[in-house]
């Protein structure tokens, strides 16, 4: 099977429709899928619910979705950098599902390991904990949570086999292989793709059971999100 598509416009023919729960990986600006999120833009797919930690900055990552109002609904943990997502939510305009980070995680990984429901402490007590099944559990009260399954997830990984095997870079990984796993169907965007069997088998990080479609993106931006320095003399 050729999971190896020309280009991020045609790894997503036929797979994204309007109305549809995406799941993108990244966080912040780190790890995120940038070829699949504009190619996403340009097939002009609007009503998504987005998965996704962050929802990127004005202008870029996710923040170009919100430019051209084809997100209806964010699931995120952290929305604090993006001014027109800030506005669009306070004017009425874009839903908000506020989600612990690491409940955000779990429910991604429980999704991609098929269990339905969990229940946790966190938000118990807050508006996360809203309408939601609590129980007590040796004293101590948790909320349910349930669990995520996008119809498709977009990913970045830095390197992948022809079979789909996917190796990470460094904290680019965070929410990426989470994602993968939880998704229906998972594209994948890579800088580079290799022979399978030309890779390690430890040093693969998901494998390529997971992965669906792939497609090379050589030079991606890599945008730092904030650029800090230290202020020394000579510096």
């Amino acid at each position: 099977m050729n999971k190896i598509f020309p280009s991020a416009a045609e790894a997503l023919k036929g797979v994204v429709a309007d109305g549809q729960l995406l799941a993108v990986g990244g966080f912040g600006l780190c790890g995120i899928p940038e070829a699949l999120i504009e190619a996403l833009r340009d097939s002009g797919v609007k009503n998504l619910t987005a998965i996704s930690n962050n929802a990127g900055v004005d202008g870029f990552g996710l923040g170009k979705l919100l430019e051209t109002r084809q997100i209806k609904k964010m699931i995120s943990s952290y929305v604090g950098e993006n001014k027109e997502f800030e506005r669009q939510f306070l004017a009425g305009e874009l839903e908000l599902e506020f989600t612990p980070q690491g409940t955000l995680a779990e429910k991604l990984r429980a999704g991609g390991a098929g269990i339905p429901a969990f229940f946790t402490k966190t938000g118990v007590g807050t508006v996360v904990a809203d309408g939601k099944e609590l129980r007590e559990f040796d004293g101590e009260t948790y909320v349910m949570e349930r669990s995520l399954v996008p119809d498709v997830s977009l990913v970045k990984a830095w390197r992948a086999d022809k079979s789909g095997n996917l190796q990470f870079r460094l904290t680019a990984r965070n929410f990426n292989p989470a994602v993968a796993m939880a998704g229906k169907l998972c594209i994948v965007e890579v800088e580079e793709i290799v022979e399978t069997g030309d890779m390690i088998p430890d040093h693969i990080h998901l494998p390529g059971i997971y992965v669906h479609r792939l497609v090379l993106n050589k030079h991606p931006e890599k945008r730092i999100e904030k650029r800090t320095i230290t202020e020394k003399a000579g510096v």
